[in-house]
Formats: structure tokens, C-alpha cells, sequence
């Protein structure tokens, strides 16, 4: 039985991708590494250490340490989530559905606090969310369980009894990991990659998710 939700952010509250490549892109570039695409698709997932970790591992740079360029990065997206962040279709829709059923409601993020802080402010959805784990709270970010057991442990809500809302397979795996139940609203460009097969879920918007869904897995019917 479902005692609460536990929500991705990137990719599933905000619409994100776009800041983050343009952000990479710049400040990557401005140290010499040569961003490219196909490359970018494989950090899309990561924390932001890891992918400054992967740049430099490719194309090391010099006169500015790994945790200077990531810093960067995190003030231009925080920049370009102020300027233009949007909701993801069905949010404030699904965060009232949950209100509505009494059901516990957080957010583990492979973003740092300060995105998790910007995000939930500029959607003016920050009240939703009794508890939150970003990546620079726990030691190990997404595939890894961490920043979810992290927030079910913050909700007093046993792993089993999380929903999880994820688009990435790399979310996927880490939420699995956790002993816990997931909905998957994956990239129209990969929404049948059978590696979301673990899913209970599987739609193509937030919007999808039914009130019906909702009571059935929280094993009553108002």
C-alpha cells in the first residue's frame, strides 16, 4: 500500500534538459573541452559532479579547479531556471491529487540544493513537499538508492510503501534499488525502451495519472 510519493525533479517537475546542455556547453567550452551531443546524452542523468568529472576525464583543463567549472555550471542553469523554468505537464494537477488523498509527498534529486531550492520557487510548488534529499546530501547520487532511501527515511515511510516519479532509466534503477514502486514518464524519444520495463507505470505525461490509479495503490476508494 502507497503511504507517499517521492518525485524526480529534472525531467519530471521542470522542464530542464535544455538548460542543462546550454549550461555544459558554456562553461565546458570555456575551459577548452569539446561538448559535443552525443557525449552530452550519456551526462544527462548524472550528478553534477560526475559530469564534470566526465568532461575533465576526456579534457582535462587548467587554472580552475573541478569544483570552480561545476559551480559555474550550477549558477548558469540556476540562472536560466529563474529566467524561464516551466512546469512539466500535469504537475500542479498531481501534487493536488496527492493533497486531496492525505499521501505523503517528497523529492530526491541528482541536483545540488541550491536547483532543488530554485526549482520548487520558481513553480511555486515548495509547499507541496514535506521533505527533500538532493545530491549534495547523501554520498552516493542516482543509480545508487541513497537519495531515496534518504527521503523515505526523512518521510518515516518504508521504502515499499513509496511510489516513485522518474524519466530516466538511471532514476529507474536507483528508485528499484530502493525496494520501491515506480511510475516512469520517460522522454518521448525513448518511451519504449524496454529498459523502463520495471515500471508499474508508464506515461506519457503526469496528466496520465488517474485518480483511480491513486486509490487503487493506495488500497482504498473514496
Amino acid at each position: 500500500m502507497i503511504q507517499a510519493v517521492i518525485f524526480d525533479m529534472d525531467g519530471i517537475l521542470i522542464d530542464s534538459e535544455a538548460m542543462w546542455v546550454e549550461a555544459e556547453k558554456q562553461v565546458f567550452s570555456s575551459v577548452g573541452v569539446e561538448v559535443t551531443d552525443e557525449l552530452s546524452k550519456l551526462t544527462s542523468s548524472l550528478t553534477t559532479k560526475d559530469v564534470t568529472d566526465f568532461w575533465y576525464a576526456r579534457s582535462p583543463w587548467e587554472n580552475k579547479s573541478l569544483e570552480q567549472v561545476e559551480n559555474e555550471v550550477i549558477r548558469k542553469v540556476e540562472q536560466l531556471i529563474k529566467q524561464s523554468g516551466q512546469q512539466m505537464d500535469g504537475v500542479q494537477y498531481l501534487l493536488d491529487l496527492l493533497v486531496k488523498h492525505k499521501v505523503k509527498i517528497g523529492l530526491s534529486t541528482n541536483s545540488p540544493s541550491c536547483l532543488t531550492k530554485a526549482v520548487l520557487n520558481k513553480l511555486d510548488i515548495a509547499h507541496y513537499f514535506a521533505v527533500t534529499t538532493s545530491s549534495d546530501q547523501v554520498i552516493n547520487g542516482k543509480p545508487n538508492p541513497e537519495v531515496y532511501l534518504a527521503t523515505a527515511k526523512k518521510l518515516s515511510v518504508k521504502p515499499e510503501h513509496c511510489l516513485v516519479f522518474e524519466d530516466s532509466i538511471t532514476g529507474l534503477t536507483a528508485a528499484i534499488a530502493a525496494n520501491m514502486q515506480v511510475a516512469v514518464v520517460p522522454p518521448l524519444a525513448s518511451f519504449s525502451n524496454e529498459k523502463y520495463a520495471p515500471a508499474i507505470l508508464k506515461l506519457r505525461t503526469l496528466n496520465e495519472f488517474s485518480e483511480q490509479d491513486l486509490t487503487r495503490l493506495i488500497g482504498r476508494v473514496d
